[in-house]
């Protein structure tokens, strides 16, 4: 970038207007636009993306996080051994909700009392996968034998990983 300022082309004016007329500002925060950028016509982006899907009435509640955060913490600090780790990558919605449906039946046998399931963070932070556990602990197949849940500690995986904390 130059040091010294010109003025904008009627061009950069424009593309600039439009730039402007899509962002929308943060909350509070008023930003002067000049004359020439907002007489600049606008146009709407064109979406090449379909829309989400709108929420189902069947779609179970989420499991609240525990009240207690006393064993989240422990887990954090190394005081509360993590009995067993699932590492969803590579799986698709269906094979992944049988694969934990499975992983936490058997950890729950076993005595666990808390474990980690990784599902990535996705791409750019929206992984199918991990906007899909809350609803897979809610569902009536585990929701008896969890308690609740919690993101993992950067050492664990962090926003890509869950604990998932089980009944006794």
């Amino acid at each position: 970038m130059s040091k010294g300022k010109r003025p904008l082309t009627d061009e950069e004016r424009t593309l600039w207007g439009r730039v402007v007329s899509t962002v929308k500002p943060r909350r509070g925060v008023k930003h002067p636009i000049s004359e020439a950028v907002a007489a600049a016509p606008s146009r709407k982006p064109v979406s090449t993306t379909p829309a989400p899907p709108k929420p189902s009435a069947t779609r179970p509640t989420t499991i609240a996080p525990p009240q207690n955060r006393g064993g989240e913490k422990r887990v954090r600090r190394g005081r509360l051994e993590i009995g067993g780790k699932l590492d969803l990558h590579g799986h698709t919605l269906t094979t992944g909700r049988a694969a934990l449906t499975r992983f936490l039946h058997a950890a729950y046998e076993r005595g666990d009392r808390t474990v980690i399931v990784i599902t990535g963070v996705g791409r750019a932070g929206h992984g199918v996968l991990k906007q899909s556990l809350p609803g897979w602990l809610a569902s009536a197949e585990v929701r008896a034998l969890v308690s609740g849940f919690a993101q993992a500690h950067r050492a664990h995986g962090g926003a890509g990983a869950v604990y998932v904390f089980l009944k006794r």
